[in-house]
């Protein structure tokens, strides 16, 4: 019997639906150990959706007390591929309720999205997986096993022990990673390549305890005006990283518009580009350098004195191609080159995260390339770059090099995931559910 999938998919549509937007009311935020007990909760959630659909299920976890993970699998035909459908449970933090538009663990429809925390990342991952089970029911086309994981939000700490303990469980010919997103609304993606991160707390010190500015100013360098000094080196006038020793490599000939650019990215007006190389060179394919913290007296209060340590956060996005310990070394020798004045460095890495390029070719991407093309009415997907960073795909392509990998997913350039508003654009997502069911029909024949 051949399933018309796109009729199923307006039958099925619904209660996915209602079973995503329940998920999303779990308010299941793996960075909060107050609410520890709601990642357990949506874990169960997760497997008893899963259950429901005749597959077998199970909670896992590293040890006694880390976070859960559900895998769950059911098989097709004698001598199908195995495929590994991947999404993640947790969510970010929900931060000030004051900013959302509408309560951020309750589901609301406004125009033509699905507003809540985890209604696009990475809930709706989860949803398009068990949409595309739902389809098939139990004429399914391929061996599916399903790996929803519940600390990606905070790091992924265990993910390397649980693919070791269940490899033998989790082995596929195929994985699909639904956590990352398309190119445009209207436009899919096959995600190929993402930077890794470098975090690292710097401190400089130019005092050993504060003294009067007026009776030391002019002699005594403070600590504040030695780490401005310090950071500013790490770009050049044009704002390129100036980190000797870091890759940058060639990025896929997509254009990426000016009015769409500024829009998407919340940059204020006047603002100018930094950098140097095409826009998606610069996001997807070259090193960045960022301050994303600082520890130093406030402005308000402030007393005429000279501040004896000043500290920062550099996060710093690596270019597929190169390695956390290449990036890691050419920082620390450029931070000792460059403090000035003779002050005190102290530097330590936070955390670290892979860089990944994928060999987008092959068997199973041009059956994902033919789905995405299907769902979409001809448009063909874009090989893209993420200029953030999936430390954990690297861990896949690692523990599993024998399986064609595939990053794709639901969110789109305005989902706002980690951030106030987050949506769930609802018309893409019955193209990604039916694009995954395409998927694993090409698969399977």
């Amino acid at each position: 019997m051949t399933i018309d999938i796109r009729a199923r998919l307006a039958e099925v549509l619904p209660g996915i639906r209602q079973d995503l937007e329940d998920l999303v009311r779990i308010q299941s935020v793996s960075a909060d150990p107050a609410r520890a007990g709601e990642v357990e909760r949506s874990a169960e959630a997760t497997r008893d959706l899963f259950a429901a659909e005749g597959f077998e299920t199970e909670i896992v976890r590293a040890y006694d007390g880390a976070p859960p993970a559900v895998i769950a699998k059911k098989a097709g035909p004698a001598g199908a591929p195995t495929v590994l459908l991947y999404a993640h449970h947790d969510v970010q933090p929900e931060n000030d309720h004051a900013d959302w538009d509408s309560p951020p663990w309750e589901p609301t429809e406004r125009g033509d999205r699905l507003y809540g925390r985890g209604a696009a990342d990475d809930k709706a991952g989860i949803a398009a997986h068990l949409g595309a089970v739902r389809i098939f029911g139990d004429e399914l086309p391929v061996n599916l096993v399903m790996f929803i994981e519940g600390e990606e939000e905070v790091g992924s700490d265990t993910l390397v022990e649980l693919l070791n303990t269940y490899k033998a469980r989790l082995e596929a010919d195929v994985i699909v990673i639904a956590d990352s997103g398309n190119w445009d609304i209207g436009e899919p993606a096959l995600t190929t390549s993402l930077r890794g991160l470098v975090r690292m707390d710097v401190e400089v010190r130019t005092l050993t305890h504060a003294v009067h500015s007026g009776m030391w100013g002019g002699l005594v360098p403070d600590s504040i005006m030695a780490l401005s000094r310090l950071i500013a080196s790490l770009n050049d006038d044009a704002g390129n990283v100036a980190v000797e020793g870091l890759f940058s490599g060639p990025a896929a000939d997509v254009e990426y518009p000016e009015a769409r650019l500024r829009a998407e990215s919340g940059a204020a007006p006047g603002i100018e580009w930094i950098g140097e190389g095409s826009v998606v060179e610069r996001l997807w394919t070259k090193p960045s350098i960022s301050i994303t913290g600082l520890d130093a007296p406030k402005v308000e209060g402030a007393s005429n004195t000279l501040v004896p340590a000043a500290r920062c956060r550099i996060s710093m996005r690596i270019a597929p191609g190169d390695t956390t310990q290449n990036a890691v070394e050419c920082l620390q020798r450029h931070l000792e080159k460059h403090v000035p004045w003779g002050a005190t460095l102290d530097t330590t890495v936070v955390d670290t995260g892979e860089a990944t390029r994928i060999d987008a070719t092959g068997p199973a991407y041009d059956a994902a390339r033919n789905a995405f093309a299907e769902a979409w009415d001809g448009t063909a997907p874009v090989d893209m770059g993420v200029g953030g960073s999936i430390p954990f795909i690297a861990e896949f392509l690692e523990a599993f090099p024998q399986a064609s990998v595939l990053v794709t997913g639901v969110e789109d350039p305005d989902t706002r995931a980690h951030g106030a508003n987050e949506g769930l654009h609802l018309a893409e997502f019955e193209k990604v559910v039916l694009a995954e069911a395409f998927l694993l029909r090409n698969l399977g024949a």
